[in-house]
């Protein structure tokens, strides 16, 4: 084949590709969001790992100094591991070994068709992590529903929770005043509405995602029902338990948050007299990802001391 032949067939088969990954990118834009966040995590420092909890492999990501004290961070309902990687860089910097599992339904973890997603058994499944990482004690973190899932197992083992931090926390007992329903949007027009729940002016999202994303969510609504669904039983709230609670609690709030309201931060502040209270001004409830500015630098001055 002559030189010509060749560069018009490599063009051929670039262009081809081109075509491809465009295709690829507009019918399932989500998951090729998600494969670029996976190449670049190691690059950035974080490493994907599995242990075994409850005889399944518990997928996790890894970061920071191997001899760092350790800091577990549990995020929230729908969540995975992928949440916390804005904040994570704030410990490793500070010396910290951060541990960040995906709970069972989520991420890159099983999807066990006879686990219950209830708060109380994912906070089993946080204990059955410190156990097969043979972790005697760390610092806790959790968001949303895994702030409500680290205060049972900090409830359950205070010996094994050196100090508390909770990111725009569920688990008082608090009917929601929204619709639920919405954290498994069926349509992209509740997509929107989630989205308005979740932060302040939230940015459009082109048709083409909110088709995928709303796809996606579909694939996992069954997690997310039960996980509801039991949460809104008010079986495991924790309004009794907090002034139990014996270590440093750290509670850290978005000022605008729609779905655990700052008024739930204020009531847990009151629970736990050696409770901090740390408010983002003009954030919702992503404020762990979107202002990491303020939580991140008063985070770590709180471990530190």
């Amino acid at each position: 084949m002559s030189l010509k032949k060749k560069l018009l067939t490599a063009a051929a088969v670039v262009a081809a590709l081109a075509v491809l990954a465009g295709v690829t990118f507009f019918l399932r834009p989500a998951r090729v969001a998600l494969c670029l966040t996976h190449i670049r995590e190691p690059l950035s420092g974080f490493h994907s790992q599995t242990v075994t909890v409850e005889g399944k492999p518990l997928h996790y990501l890894a970061t920071g100094p191997a001899d760092g004290p350790v800091v577990v961070l549990v995020h929230g309902l729908g969540g995975s591991a992928e949440d916390w990687l804005n904040l994570a860089p704030y410990l490793t910097r500070a010396g910290y070994r951060v541990y960040i599992p995906d709970l069972f339904g989520y991420g890159r973890s099983p999807k066990p068709a006879d686990f219950s997603y209830s708060v109380r058994d994912q906070a089993a499944v946080v204990a059955g992590f410190l156990d097969a990482m043979q972790l005697k004690q760390v610092d806790l973190a959790g968001w949303s529903m895994g702030g409500w899932i680290t205060q049972l197992v900090a409830i359950a083992y205070p010996e094994r929770v050196h100090k508390l931090i909770l990111f725009d926390s569920v688990g008082l007992y608090a009917p929601p005043s929204w619709n639920t329903s919405l954290f498994t949007p069926a349509n992209p027009q509740e997509l929107d509405q989630l989205e308005a729940l979740l932060m302040p002016h939230p940015p459009a999202i082109p048709a083409f995602v909110a088709r995928d994303v709303v796809r996606v969510s579909d694939e996992r609504a069954w997690i997310i029902h039960r996980a509801v669904d039991s949460m809104l039983t008010g079986r495991d709230t924790t309004d009794n338990l907090l002034p139990t609670l014996k270590m440093p609690v750290l509670l850290e709030w978005g000022s605008v948050d729609r779905i655990t309201p700052l008024a739930l931060g204020q009531k847990m502040h009151l629970l736990v007299p050696q409770s901090e209270l740390v408010v983002a001004d003009g954030c919702g409830h992503l404020a762990p990802r979107q202002c990491t500015n303020v939580l991140g630098p008063r985070m770590v001055d709180f471990l530190k001391r």
